[in-house]
């Protein structure tokens, strides 16, 4: 295996790797029954403890 084919795996995989990874945070950041812990997440600067 050459460079030039262990750089095309790479860049072939490799995004289809991270495309994976984003759509799984993208889906846990959109899933509704984490709504409420990021609401309350966002507040914290708001509040006056």
């Amino acid at each position: 295996m050459n460079y030039t084919a262990l750089a095309h795996f790479a860049q072939t995989w490799g995004l289809l790797y991270f495309v994976l990874i984003f759509a799984g945070v993208l889906v846990y950041a959109l899933w509704p029954a984490n709504r409420r812990r990021f609401e309350d997440a966002a507040n914290i600067p708001l509040r006056e403890d």
